[in-house]
């Protein structure tokens, strides 16, 4: 059971032979298409996506191995102007990232271009001395070419499409070009370090984001309160509790005659066997928390609290 999620590092390998290894943290503002580019790296979902802002909450680590190098890539929440404290936290993280990593991916939308958001980031990263890159993603869906923003060195520029894999390859070798030798940290079959119950309930909390109105989803959190295989039936159960902030977001995601709360239930627990390999049976549940976005205590509950 569980195709990519162990708990625990194993013993790191240490290797001789030149073998590159270190973190890349992928920065940028909301839906310029971060985890996207992360899963299209992977070649396998381990990041949910929606079209709604701020969709990535926490720090998600996506692990790419090959035989020259392992790149353990850190999705980060998008960096904005924050309203409450969860978007305090985000922002944060994202921060904290571009500190912890060996390299800096800035991703930034092709479409929209380039805004002083990004040159303010790009600029905190030449003060910092750290190797980074700039990338245009979306470029798929360009109408006209994509053109180097002023004052970014052309040869720490890619261009991407993250939809289609375009540039892909040629981001990871700018990353492992970059890398230290150093030990593979994690199994070569790995590609997460999210625990099982983690991803369950953000693949529940991607259903729910493409499924109600705009109202809702950014006051939705999940929170798994049951996970248990049986091994003889091959069978995972999983009991999770949808929190909302209002009685009519409840009513939203519960839907008439449960009909959405329904949907919710089929359209996640497809891509959680995805991820664990085994049949599961999903038991969802909705509860009012009253404005548990700007509450320290829930948040740390919810594994969104600070420093977590």
């Amino acid at each position: 059971m569980g195709i990519c999620c162990p708990r625990h590092l194993r013993e790191m390998t240490y290797r001789s032979d030149g073998y590159k290894s270190g973190f890349a943290s992928l920065i940028g503002r909301p839906n310029v298409g971060k985890s996207t580019l992360l899963n299209a790296i992977l070649a396998q979902k381990v990041a949910i996506v929606s079209p709604k802002p701020q969709t990535t909450r926490t720090l998600i680590r996506g692990v790419y191995t090959s035989e020259r190098g392992q790149i353990i890539f850190v999705d980060t929440p998008g960096i904005h102007e924050p309203r409450h404290t969860l978007g305090k936290h985000m922002v944060s993280r994202a921060r904290r990232a571009m500190g912890d990593a060996d390299v800096v991916v800035l991703v930034y939308d092709a479409l929209v271009g380039w805004h002083d958001q990004e040159q303010e980031l790009l600029e905190l990263l030449r003060k910092s001395n750290r190797d980074y890159v700039v990338v245009a993603n979306k470029v798929d869906a360009a109408v006209s070419e994509i053109t180097l923003p002023t004052g970014v060195d052309p040869s720490n520029w890619l261009a991407v499409s993250a939809l289609t894999g375009q540039g892909v390859d040629r981001l990871i070798d700018f990353v492992l070009d970059r890398l230290p030798e150093g030990p593979q940290y994690f199994p070569p079959e790995m590609v997460t370090d999210q625990p099982e119950q983690v991803l369950a309930a953000e693949f529940i909390r991607e259903a729910v984001l493409h499924l109600t109105r705009d109202e809702v989803p950014h006051s939705v959190a999940v929170q798994v309160d049951e996970f248990r295989y049986n091994e003889r039936k091959d069978l995972t159960t999983i009991r999770a509790t949808i929190y909302v902030e209002r009685d009519s977001q409840k009513k939203i995601i519960i839907g008439r005659n449960g009909a959405m709360i329904r949907e919710i239930g089929q359209v996640s627990r497809v891509e959680i066997e995805k991820i664990l390999g085994t049949r599961v049976f999903l038991d969802l549940w909705v509860k009012v928390k009253p404005k548990w976005r700007d509450t320290e205590g829930t948040l740390q509950n919810l594994g969104l609290g600070e420093g977590q």
